[in-house]
């Protein structure tokens, strides 16, 4: 799928980080291998961000929200849909759009959604607001990426190395009929769907003592059904292969060049990862914040408005600037964007207590 919207735009950016850090070299120290250091300096892994082991991802969009309202950054009213992006629900019913509604009191016309998705979920979130926007009038859509895979007691120590980190981002989607064209594209491929698999807590293999069990997953890493499968080779190639033909069909079809774009925002599953994208694609490293890992952890589908509110807070509410999104991985799905961003009424990072 490809296409262009018109008349739209995202006019704000909040994310909203745990409270408990943790440093790689201290997580790592109890078994700590020649392997476990290369990760950090080839994978670009620092410090991350992971959620409380009671916190939820409700309680992170309900904070930013209620920020939100609390700073006079938007109101009630103004509010015509949440879409929640995910793969952590507090629960298969209700679903968590229906928690933050019924939190936050909105109103009993705001569309509720949530949609399944890791890593593409800001691109996905983005493209269904887009949708929204034609049918709520002249209200606004938010869309929340929140995920809390990597939720934990501070006093647990780790069995193997993690990336992995947790994030909600808040961003608003509204009309404006003088808004520049944004060019989208969109593409799946179920049939390699087990690349990225979390196997129990579904009904095809419900959560258990046994799938709480480590088994060897084929590389000597051990890990439970409850825990996310990555076969990493898998993922990198399908990186390096689908996303720079990605890149370039929407540059091409936006009738732009490489050179045209100020900043190039991909979902940040490593450093290593997007150095070698870079490389392919030709562009310089300058141009792509690498950064998220090294202070988050991968967030799965908030990386892009996280990279965003961490490197561009200030810029992105003074000045705008052609960018290009791209969102990779669990799917397997892959997505690009071009558009103007910046003039944000606002673009911040917060710490919250859960």
């Amino acid at each position: 799928m490809i296409t262009t919207i018109k008349g739209k735009k995202i006019t704000g950016i909040l994310t909203v980080m745990p409270e408990n850090e943790y440093d790689y070299d201290e997580e790592t120290k109890p078994f700590a291998t020649l392997q476990t250091k290369r990760l950090k300096r080839i994978m670009g892994f620092g410090k991350r961000r992971a959620a409380k082991a009671d916190s939820t991802a409700s309680d992170y969009c309900v904070y930013g929200l209620n920020y939100l309202l609390n700073k006079g950054y938007i109101k009630k009213e103004e509010i015509g849909a949440i879409v929640v992006t995910g793969l952590t629900p507090d629960y298969f019913i209700p679903h968590v759009s229906n928690i933050i509604h019924g939190e936050c009191n909105l109103p009993q016309d705001v569309i509720c959604i949530d949609i399944p998705q890791g890593c593409a979920g800001f691109m996905l979130g983005a493209l269904q607001a887009f949708l929204l926007l034609d049918v709520v009038g002249d209200k606004k859509v938010l869309v929340f990426n929140s995920d809390v895979l990597n939720r934990k007691d501070k006093k647990t120590p780790l069995t193997s190395a993690s990336f992995g980190g947790d994030a909600t981002a808040i961003t608003i989607f509204e009309r404006d009929d003088k808004a520049s064209d944004i060019y989208i594209n969109f593409y799946n491929d179920g049939t390699e769907r087990e690349a990225l698999i979390m196997h129990a807590g579904g009904y095809k293999m419900p959560r258990s003592p046994q799938t709480a069990v480590p088994v060897d997953i084929g590389d000597g890493t051990m890990k439970s059904y409850d825990d996310l499968w990555m076969d990493g080779s898998k993922v990198f190639n399908f990186v390096q292969k689908e996303v720079p033909p990605l890149i370039n069909e929407i540059l091409e079809y936006a009738s732009m060049k490489k050179e045209d774009i100020d900043w190039f925002i991909f979902h940040q599953p490593n450093k290593f990862m997007l150095q070698k994208l870079s490389d392919k694609l030709g562009i310089s490293w300058e141009k792509i914040p690498m950064n998220v890992v090294e202070n988050f952890g991968n967030t799965s589908g908030s990386t892009i408005p996280v990279a965003i509110t961490h490197n561009f807070s200030g810029q992105m509410v003074k000045s705008k600037y052609k960018c290009c999104l791209a969102g990779f991985g669990a799917g397997l799905s892959w997505s690009s964007m071009i558009l103007d961003l910046g003039c944000l009424d606002f673009c911040e990072m917060i710490i919250s207590n859960y």
